[in-house]
């Protein structure tokens, strides 16, 4: 996973991009939409059934109330079920979770009594991703070379020039008048030594941070040299140049060197889209340990695309 230091390597990309947020490329001849999991847990008033209660209830009865109380991943189809809504594919949580105006679309109580927490944002759980990775090696002709490329936003990943944190802030509950003169210092924004700009270095190198990043409509990502087939085992994250101590971001982009996919998986979707033929395609919609759906070329995967569940 080499560092790719020329931002060229996504020229292609550009003009198959929408130019405001370009997220998915045009032209492929199908599209996926894999869904984040969310997270669902029972209250800690919820009713417990009474030992009688629990004997005459089913296993299949008793497997589902154990998992009511235990908090763990919960599809999409299992949070529409609890809240009466229509699972389709251009879905949107905040809506199968019935939020209503300015209401908290985070953490909703369905009727039930479980407590379901949205998924994650630009984000999946490595064994997902590891599956993913490996029906997309499997649709390639050059499943060892390709581009990961991820997003230069990621909290620590690349150095910028900014404010240190100064060492003011170790030193307070000491002397009172010491630790007025260093509050002072810290406010004081003409004589505050700390407040001047100093290059913050990041998990990557100062030679990658500094240099140019691969640029599309309103996103810049810093590319390394990754086929599919190096994310297809689970612990990739430890090898990632871009890994801090084991723990890495997947790729908010990856592609193959003979361009036959498209991988998105944008920071401010709960979804990952896959562009590429109607065969991976439809080998990751029929995988059951995904959760992903058909879509057309120009879905509406915004908050507003979702006209069944208003």
């Amino acid at each position: 996973m080499d560092w790719i230091g020329d931002p060229a390597i996504g020229d292609w990309l550009r003009p198959l991009l929408d130019d405001d947020l370009g997220v998915v490329p045009h032209g492929f001849p199908a599209y996926a939409r894999i869904l984040h999991p969310a997270q669902v847990r029972s209250l800690p008033d919820r009713a417990v059934p009474s030992f009688d209660e629990w004997d005459r209830m089913s296993d299949a009865e008793q497997v589902d109330l154990i998992g009511r109380f235990v908090d763990g991943p919960a599809t999409w189809a299992e949070t529409a079920a609890a809240f009466g809504t229509t699972l389709h594919s251009l879905a949107q949580w905040q809506r199968i979770v019935r939020t209503p105006p300015e209401g908290d679309w985070h953490v909703r109580i369905a009727p039930d009594g479980r407590e379901f927490t949205s998924p994650e944002e630009g984000v999946i759980d490595p064994d997902l991703f590891a599956g993913i990775a490996r029906h997309l090696a499997a649709h390639t002709t050059t499943p060892e070379a390709g581009v990961a490329a991820i997003w230069d936003g990621w909290g620590g990943l690349v150095g910028f020039f900014g404010e240190a944190a100064s060492s003011a802030y170790f030193q307070f509950g000491a002397d009172p008048a010491n630790e007025r003169m260093l509050q002072q210092s810290i406010h004081d924004a003409f004589n505050n030594p700390f407040r001047k700009p100093t290059w913050q270095p990041g998990i990557l190198s100062d030679e990658i941070s500094k240099s140019p990043r691969l640029e599309l409509p309103g996103r810049e990502y810093v590319t390394f040299a990754a086929g599919a087939s190096a994310f297809a085992d689970p612990g990739w994250g430890a090898s990632a140049p871009w890994g801090d101590g084991g723990d890495a971001q997947h790729p908010n982009l990856l592609w193959p060197e003979d361009r036959s996919w498209v991988m998105v998986s944008e920071i401010d979707f709960d979804s990952t889209v896959v562009a590429g033929s109607a065969d991976l395609i439809a080998t990751i919609i029929a995988d059951p340990a995904l959760e992903a759906f058909a879509i057309a070329e120009d879905a509406d995967l915004t908050w507003d695309g979702d006209e069944v569940n208003r």
